[in-house]
């Protein structure tokens, strides 16, 4: 792969410090925006000290100074990890991310970046599905249940028509349940789970604790995140593991058989029944696939956090 320079929106988060770091590792320069209203500049430590490859600015991409930034940058790459978060997770924060995610689109088409890779949720692209229909091909299309379904899917859509209309080229990855060190509590169950047993504390599961995920480790999904920035145009792209686990098996997997009981609580509206991703497409066009077993990834991050 050649080297980029990459303008990266929200790279002081959870994912986004794990990318900068592979990118820094593979030569490439980068440019973090980040407004630090759930990101921290603890996670970039280490990126703060490659000298001439690494900036950061303190601005949101909602502001005026992001597309003058983009304009003196002139990026090969934009990735966009900071719409559609955890905290969004409202009518009004998706709201936001639209206007963030045409925001980040206009800017590359002004400053004339060749490319816009975007993080999207896929619980919001694809909302409720059959237990048929699972693992979820990116084609699937569901009547939205929410607004919030409806802002995302139109976020993503409004990829194709700059696409279209103005040349600016795209990939959209459909992320499932990503997990790993760095990851706030009230952003994952695994974190919040982490956290728990750290704790000693008995984690809260929503309704009946039947609702499954699809968890993918966070070196997998920097890897997606990697390999998209030259490859998959114009597509949206699964970054799953095609394997839903029930929320108590994933704490019985955690706990082991000595572990308190989670405490229930009630279910959440709208909380999908399950979820899990196909990664053929992904195998397909970004010569990916997930490498790292739950088993494996949960050890690894419990081994960490002790």
């Amino acid at each position: 792969m050649a080297h980029h320079k990459v303008l990266l929106c929200g790279g002081a988060g959870f994912i986004g410090s794990h990318l900068v770091d592979r990118l820094l590792a593979e030569g490439h320069e980068v440019d973090v925006v980040d407004d630090l209203s759930s990101g921290s500049l603890s996670n970039l430590a280490e990126a703060r000290n490659a000298t001439g490859r690494f900036k950061f600015q303190n601005i949101g991409i909602e502001s005026p100074e992001f597309a003058e930034l983009v304009s003196l940058r002139r990026p090969d790459v934009i990735v966009n990890l900071a719409v559609f978060t955890p905290e969004q997770a409202h009518l009004s924060g998706a709201m936001a991310s639209f206007r963030s995610c045409v925001g980040v689109l206009e800017a590359a088409r002004l400053a004339g970046v060749a490319k816009v890779v975007t993080a999207m949720p896929a619980n919001l692209l694809y909302g409720e599905v059959a237990a048929k229909d699972l693992p979820i091909k990116e084609g699937h299309i569901n009547d939205p249940r929410t607004s919030e379904e409806v802002i995302a899917r139109a976020a993503t859509d409004m990829h194709t028509v700059y696409r279209e209309r103005h040349g600016i080229e795209f990939t959209v990855l459909a992320m499932a349940n990503v997990y790993g060190v760095r990851q706030r509590a009230e952003d994952g169950v695994v974190a919040s789970f982490i956290q728990a047993l750290n704790t000693g504390k008995a984690p809260i599961v929503h309704g009946t604790g039947k609702q499954s995920r699809d968890f993918i480790h966070i070196d997998d999904t920097v890897d997606a995140l990697v390999r998209s920035l030259d490859r998959a145009g114009g597509l949206v792209v699964n970054v799953g593991t095609g394997i839903a686990t029930p929320i108590v098996e994933l704490w019985a997997l955690m706990s082991g058989k000595s572990a308190l009981a989670p405490r229930a609580s009630a279910a959440r509206p709208h909380d999908l029944a399950r979820s899990s991703l196909s990664p053929v497409r992904a195998r397909i066009q970004l010569g990916w696939s997930p490498f790292t077993a739950l088993e494996t990834g949960l050890a690894t991050l419990r081994s960490a956090q002790q």
